[in-house]
């Protein structure tokens, strides 16, 4: 300082804090630095965890899930009874053709898309025609779909109506199909409607210039057993048709050899699974023939083998049919031979990774009994 004889505030020290106050404050707080360190650490412990029995009374009764759990079916939906044997149908009956067929697809909105099919150099079209054009128009939204193809050369017009009813409990379906002959023309409804552990299905129209109805029903009796039953009329002729189907689920086995039991069953059963292997026998009264199908995954959502036995139990006929599809990871193989001789084959090879990238296809067809061969590529663009 230049003035020592003078001090100011500034130049003095700053006072020195207040003393912090007690815990507890007061004579209270001056208890409790008395006491032992027993009792301060049981005071500052944090309390016990509640019982078991206090939890478990204060869930509720009607809990959601508990109610949830409760009501779910160890029966799976066995399906349509119309796709019971379809993984086995679509194998050892293979679309086969000759000539080029193109499909070229247009996708308009996020609801709407077109399609245009050309069919060229081909020997199997009606009165001799070579070549053919259709034009296919479709819509889709959360409840259903719309679908309308016309065939300008034949003069043809095909149509399909899926509709959800009542809140997704029941799908409506309607069926037109219109030539310029009206020789052939027909008109048919339909209502699906299924539960936990079954579906069924009523139908009612015209074809082929009388009436027809018809029904059918599709239960699971066990969460590998499904059985159901379908009947039809047609007044056209006044035939009353009617078959009975049963399938088995075969239980998945994993690599040691050992089988996962009713709960792989469950699991493969849910929507989107790929169906597992299942042995379905179908029994037509109306023309006395008995149908085996038989479906194997033997690597899942790669390779699938199939068979199919069609036979008379009266007249010992019978026609077996073996299959098989190999996924890779742009492509697809589908093959099959029957006891005939006859050898179809389907190669569908994507031509990028994109999606609505073009795909290749080839056909073949050896029937060596006929000695016909066919042989078709085609190609697929789309958006």
């Amino acid at each position: 300082s230049i003035f020592p004889f003078f001090h100011t505030k500034c130049d003095s020290s700053l006072p020195p804090p207040p003393p912090l106050p007690p815990l507890g404050g007061g004579k209270s707080g001056e208890a409790a630095t008395k006491s032992s360190p027993e009792t301060s650490d049981a005071t500052s412990a944090p309390p016990p965890p509640p019982a078991a029995s206090d939890v478990s009374s204060t869930t509720p009764a009607d809990d959601d899930i508990a109610k949830a759990a409760a009501s779910v079916s160890s029966c799976p939906n066995p399906g349509p009874l119309e796709a019971a044997t379809w993984d086995v149908r679509r194998l050892v009956t293979l679309d086969t053709y000759d000539g080029v067929r193109v499909d070229i697809s247009k996708q308009l909105s996020p609801f709407f898309a077109v399609v245009h099919s050309f069919h060229l150099g081909t020997t199997m079209l009606p009165e001799g025609q070579s070549s053919s054009y259709g034009f296919t128009t479709q819509m889709n939204d959360e409840e259903g779909f719309m679908m309308a193809r016309v065939d300008p050369e034949r003069g043809t017009v095909d149509g399909r109506v899926h509709k959800a009813l009542l809140g997704g409990l029941a799908m409506g379906k309607v069926q037109v199909n219109a030539s310029s002959e009206g020789a052939n023309d027909q008109l048919l409804a339909e209502l699906d409607a299924g539960a936990a552990t079954w579906t069924a299905n009523v139908k009612y129209g015209s074809m082929g210039g009388g009436n027809v109805v018809g029904c059918n029903y599709f239960q699971a009796i066990t969460p590998r057993l499904a059985m159901g039953g379908e009947g039809m009329y047609v007044g056209a002729n006044g035939n009353m048709m009617s078959s009975y189907t049963a399938k088995y689920l075969f239980p998945k086995v994993n690599d040691t050899g050992s089988s996962d039991g009713d709960s792989a069953d469950a699991a493969a059963a849910a929507p989107g699974a790929e169906p597992p292997s299942y042995l379905a026998a179908t029994y037509n009264a109306g023309q006395g023939m008995l149908s085996l199908n038989y479906k194997r995954a033997v690597t899942p959502g790669r390779v699938s083998m199939v068979a199919s036995l069609e036979c008379s139990p009266v007249s010992l006929e019978s026609q077996v049919t073996v299959g098989a599809e190999f996924n890779l990871t742009r492509s697809k193989m589908n093959l099959c031979v029957d006891g005939t001789g006859r050898v179809q084959s389907v190669l569908e090879a994507k031509l990028g990774r994109e999606q609505g990238s073009p795909a290749l296809n080839f056909a073949a067809e050896l029937d060596h009994g006929k000695s016909l061969m066919r042989f078709g590529y085609g190609l697929n663009i789309g958006s």
